[in-house]
């Protein structure tokens, strides 16, 4: 399958549409949207897990990897979702979540009865001879790494939440019955998968601490036996040549991104990384609330495209998805130039090297709710945030400011499909507060909004020309204070993209070539093209791509 000219979209079953009126979206409520996902024309759905789950991490806690949660539907539902999608050309792209499992799956609760078999599924580990826990490592979510094993005196390994633990990828049985699980629903019909912290799995055997001033992530993560593992699941579950796969790669450098997705080591198409997403945190500390680093962010862009294009890797490229704040109200201006912002920023993501994703409502300009109360949230890393910066002395008042930046649940607020009561998500109260909804929805953007047009044009434009599919990316103009400019090429074209992040007027100087009779603009997110010179006057937050 040609991945370089499709568009994914991703979609959060929780937040996307209630058709029982439980207050939560689910399979069905996909279904019933079929017309409005056909309309976007997207090439693949992304979503979010949606297994069997006691969503202690939202669904990233699998306890049965072969059955649907019943708070989303039924495995009929998911098969009819399969086959609707079909018949309107849309892939399905599920979430693996195959670093760890639920402490509730059967394979642990065995293990916990004593099943030395399962035992061996997990890392569980004596205590030091001095009884302090195994190692050093922390958990991502905060706190040990480590939680007691039962009874037993032993603790078990979880880098995430303590009802996930992780899974023993040295046993080669673990390994079989993870790849039995891709197999699963590959024969349902599933064309892509995007694997959850895959460059984690391989741990050492000997699992000892982490040096003084040292993180424990770098024990852990993208050490050289996880290629190992990706190219045999490769060769048991991924031989499909029309299955596109993406890894989710946190802390990874450019080098092990291209060994992940160059197609020569069979391994995944594509990779998922956060560096371009932490130019808003203040000294590297998430929970803080300072102006993006526009530098920052340009010169992380261009280093991954530059290395991944000379190493032949490939990019996911994204702005939003359900772990982060909308990009609008990051790097954009969610009042005044929502519109504009959105398309140009959509402009700079979908005219890269790479394969882009769009995040439910990112099409219609969705922004940050606009909470008042800490208690509104829901999301546990929010909350608890919210606690940890009271304790450091921030005012109620700053600390929810802080929360409000940066919180997980902005983008996983329901979908606004129209401007009634409950957003046209459900009739009765969804799980998560929408607000905002009276402008930003769907039936008002379709009617009067420019936005969701834009998104089509983009992906319409990445089918037909090659040269964004498929051409190289060189960086231009990478210092210029207010515009992210690069050049993209293919045999004899060049396309040059303009992109000014900013709410005022900016100057940026060009090459002639592009100011000639043959200079074509491809798009540009104003209604009045400029006149083409050397000296090129950019509106607020104005995107143009000029092809020769």
């Amino acid at each position: 399958m040609n991945f370089k000219n499709k568009v994914i979209y991703q979609i959060y079953p929780k937040s996307f549409y209630d058709s029982n009126n439980d207050g939560i979206g689910d399979l069905q409520g996909i279904i019933k949207k079929i017309p409005y996902i056909d309309k976007l024309n997207i090439d693949m759905i992304w979503f979010n897990p949606f297994f069997v789950s006691p969503q202690y991490d939202n669904g990233y806690d699998i306890a049965n990897f072969y059955e649907i949660d019943p708070v989303f539907g039924t495995m009929s539902a998911f098969e009819e979702l399969v086959r609707k999608l079909k018949e309107i050309h849309v892939g399905v792209m599920l979430d693996m979540v195959l670093n760890h499992i639920s402490t509730e799956h059967e394979w642990f609760q065995k293990a916990l009865a004593g099943d030395e078999h399962y035992q061996k599924y997990f890392y569980i580990r004596d205590p030091k001879p001095n009884g302090d826990l195994p190692n050093n490592w922390t958990s991502k979510f905060g706190g040990p790494a480590w939680a007691k094993f039962g009874d037993t005196g032993k603790y078990f390994l979880h880098l995430y939440d303590e009802h996930q633990a992780d899974l023993d990828w040295h046993n080669p049985e673990v390994r079989q019955e993870l790849f039995k699980v891709i197999n699963f629903w590959h024969a349902k019909g599933v064309k892509g998968f995007r694997f959850d912290v895959i460059n984690v799995t391989g741990k050492d055997v000997e699992l000892t601490d982490a040096p003084e001033g040292v993180e424990s992530k770098f024990m852990y993560t993208d050490t050289p036996i996880v290629q190992s593992y990706l190219k045999e699941m490769h060769q048991a579950a991924l031989q499909d040549p029309e299955v596109i796969t993406v890894g989710e790669f946190s802390s990874a450098s450019v080098e092990n991104g291209v060994k992940y997705t160059r197609p020569e080591e069979h391994e995944l198409t594509m990779a998922f990384t956060f560096h371009h997403l932490k130019v808003d945190y203040d000294h590297g500390q998430k929970w803080t609330k300072v102006p993006f680093d526009f530098a920052a962010l340009k010169k992380t862009i261009n280093t991954w495209q530059v290395g991944m294009d000379e190493g032949d890797g490939w990019n996911a490229l994204f702005w939003n998805n359900h772990d982060q704040p909308w990009a609008l109200n990051r790097f954009g201006d969610s009042g005044k130039y929502r519109a504009k912002s959105a398309e140009m920023l959509a402009t700079t993501m979908h005219l890269l090297r790479g394969t882009p994703y769009i995040y439910q409502g990112e099409e219609i300009g969705m922004v940050d709710p606009d909470y008042q109360n800490i208690d509104e949230y829901v999301d546990v890393e929010a909350l608890n945030a919210y606690q940890r910066l009271l304790k450091e002395n921030k005012s109620p008042q700053d600390a929810l400011e802080i929360v409000k930046s940066k919180a997980r649940d902005n983008s996983r607020v329901p979908m606004h499909w129209d401007d009634s009561k409950y957003a046209g998500f459900s009739e009765v109260q969804p799980w998560l507060k929408p607000t905002k909804q009276t402008e930003i929805n769907v039936a008002n953007e379709l009617e009067h909004g420019e936005i969701f047009a834009y998104y089509q044009k983009l992906i319409q434009l990445r089918r037909e020309f090659s040269i964004i599919s498929e051409g190289d990316y060189q960086s231009f103009e990478l210092n210029h204070p207010s515009v992210f400019a690069y050049i993209r090429t293919y045999q004899d074209q060049s396309l040059l993209v303009l992109n000014n992040f900013y709410g005022n007027d900016a100057t940026i100087s060009i090459p002639s070539k592009y100011t000639t009779e043959t200079a074509k603009i491809l798009i540009n997110n104003y209604e009045t093209n400029p006149e083409l010179t050397t000296t090129l006057k950019l509106k607020p937050y104005q995107s143009i791509a000029i092809l020769i």
